[in-house]
């Protein structure tokens, strides 16, 4: 494993094929004292791995897949395997755009895709003879933002054009990326230990975390404003709204927190990569969510238009839990 975010070892190459599967549902006492319903999509291929999700607002659902040459939606109930240009290698960052389709770092092409709703794929490539790349997130104005550790950048793609927002801290470590509603764009900065603000202006700040060594990973800004993120080491999640931060426990120790997502309500969702668990944390209070199957990995999260919240399993499956029960 790379700096912790980074995936390793998921085995020999999968042959392409485009196939269907319909959910498996799920019964599980949740932990946080309400009986809640998973849904799951068992991968159609044996070795494939979803690493990334991200929720369109047409309904669809897309999803990564490592050292795979195809990328992943659920649709209608059922999942499409989507062929695409050569095998994604480490394919973390993932952003749906308006029109349903979807945005996503692609390491081994050295270059950013984008993958519209009928499928076609539009390549664009960097300018760096070695690619390393973290989460990446669409604004509001539709560009897809990026981190970029080999340029030392927080960087943007518009129309495109790449515009890169250089850090001061090298190597900085950029992982998290998250785009705010008013117009400006948060980071982590796992080496460095700070957060990352790209203004709308372009001007870049920088913000220490208090607590060394809390290695931040995923980050989301919520509807208040807060930006939100994981402390990786400290088992914690922090926030960072008016110029102050506060950290949240998580209860359950050693918990492996990877992804992070905040609901419209106000609440944040991270997976427990550790525990097979989603958690939740709203009013200061944590609530776990007990994934019913062994074994259970959730790397990555996200939101969808009802408040359902998915997850990418890297042991194979792309799941949700349904906004009634989330909201409980």
């Amino acid at each position: 494993m790379l700096k912790i975010s980074r995936l390793h070892g998921i085995g020999a190459a999968v042959l392409l094929t485009v196939a269907a599967t319909t959910a498996v549902a799920l019964n599980r006492f949740a932990g946080a004292g309400a009986e809640a319903r998973f849904v799951e999509y068992p991968m159609t291929q044996p070795q494939d791995m979803p690493t990334a999700v991200a929720a369109a607002p047409d309904g669809s659902i897309w999803f990564t897949l490592d050292l795979a040459d195809a990328i992943g939606r659920v649709r209608d109930g059922k999942i499409e395997r989507l062929p695409t240009q050569g095998r994604n290698v480490e394919p973390i960052g993932l952003g749906a755009a308006s029109d349903g389709g979807a945005w996503y770092t692609d390491a081994a092409a050295r270059a950013v895709k984008r993958i519209d709703p009928s499928g076609t794929i539009t390549s664009y490539p960097l300018d760096t003879p070695i690619v390393r790349l973290g989460r990446l997130s669409v604004a509001p104005d539709g560009a897809a933002w990026f981190a970029e550790g080999t340029s030392f950048s927080i960087t943007s793609l518009r129309d495109g054009t790449l515009t890169r927002h250089v850090y001061d801290a090298l190597p900085g470590g950029p992982y998290g990326v998250a785009a705010a509603p008013d117009g400006a764009v948060w980071a982590t900065l796992q080496d460095a230990n700070q957060l990352l603000r790209v203004g709308g202006d372009g001007s870049v700040q920088s913000f220490d975390i208090p607590q060394r060594g809390s290695v931040p990973t995923d980050i989301a800004v919520g509807p208040d404003g807060s930006a939100w993120f994981i402390q990786f080491w400290r088992n914690r999640i922090g926030r960072f709204k008016d110029g102050m931060f506060t950290e949240f426990d998580v209860p359950t120790e050693n918990a492996g927190l990877s992804g992070l997502v905040a609901a419209p309500d106000g609440s944040v969702w991270f997976g427990m990569l550790r525990t097979g668990s989603l958690g939740r944390l709203r009013d200061g209070k944590v609530a776990t969510f007990k994934i019913p199957r062994e074994r259970a990995r959730p790397y990555s999260l996200a939101i969808d238009r009802d408040g359902g919240v998915w997850y990418a399993d890297i042991t194979g499956y792309v799941g949700m839990l349904p906004a009634q029960y989330a909201r409980d």
